[in-house]
């Protein structure tokens, strides 16, 4: 999994890179085929908004969030990536097989 992350009128420091990786490594638990993943973080006046496209095998997944917050804004939208990548493995799933095997056993 690649990680590509930027900024617009705020700079990346260590430290918020070091959040932003450990947190988007949460995704990789729930679902192994992540290509790449591009964030970007923003900052315009008073408003922070983080947002991040991923890039799956077969889909594209975008999210984001606007917060007062940096580190807020961050685990909001990394929320919303996190639902929408369980869906979308859901979605994978062949959920019919079961009732195949319950149809058959009488």
């Amino acid at each position: 999994m690649q990680i590509n992350l930027t900024g617009h009128h705020v700079e990346i420091t260590p430290a918020l890179r070091n959040y932003v990786t450990t947190k988007l490594a949460r995704l990789e638990r729930h679902f192994e085929h992540l290509l790449d993943i591009h964030c970007i973080l923003t900052v315009e006046k008073l408003r922070h908004r983080a947002e991040a496209t991923v890039n799956l095998k077969g889909a594209t997944l975008f999210a984001d969030a606007t917060e007062e917050d940096m580190y807020k804004s961050i685990d909001m939208m990394l929320d919303k990536l996190d639902r929408q990548v369980r869906r979308h493995k859901g979605k994978l799933t062949d959920h019919h097989t079961t009732e195949t095997i319950r149809r058959e056993v009488p």
